[in-house]
């Protein structure tokens, strides 16, 4: 780990880099996020009085990969191409995973792991009337592409968790 922290400036203050000079390419970025909930929790999602709390995470997680910039101070903008938010059930919580796409002249690893933290957040408040100890845990870079930096997969990529129905 020889590298330099990038949003610093000389002088040692925070700074937006400079992408002027990087070449525009296509990049992708895959997140995920596990919400441990108890079982009791888990069973009544299908009833919530809120609406689906899934759906609902899913179209969160979507507008959140939107507003990154707006939310993470050293963020660029970037146009996103595509925003996928997949959700699924587990025998012990919910597995959240993300995707996001552009063509452009830096990364979207930041909207991939704002759009796992929104929906994961969401499914917490969609069912905390129930259980104030649901945990929100394993927000991590599962995969990128593209850019100066190339490649990047995650190690042992699965959240630790049971599988269970869909």
């Amino acid at each position: 780990m020889a590298r330099k922290l990038s949003h610093y400036d000389k002088q040692g203050r925070a700074s937006m880099v400079d992408v002027s000079s990087k070449k525009e390419t296509k990049r992708t970025a895959e997140a995920s996020a596990f919400v441990e909930m108890r079982p009791e929790v888990l069973r009544a999602l299908p009833d919530n009085p809120k609406g689906d709390p899934l759906e609902v995470a899913r179209i969160a997680g979507v507008m959140a990969a939107k507003k990154t910039s707006e939310l993470i101070p050293m963020c660029h903008p970037v146009p996103l191409s595509h925003v996928d938010v997949a959700i699924r059930v587990c025998e012990n919580g919910v597995s959240i995973r993300t995707r996001t796409t552009t063509k452009a002249v830096t990364g979207v690893e930041m909207e991939a792991l704002v759009a796992a933290s929104v929906a994961a957040l969401t499914v917490y408040d969609m069912c905390k009337a129930l259980d104030k100890s649901i945990t929100v845990r394993e927000v991590v870079l599962e995969r990128k592409t593209g850019g100066k930096s190339g490649e990047y997969q995650r190690k042992n990529a699965e959240p630790k968790q049971r599988m269970g129905r869909k």
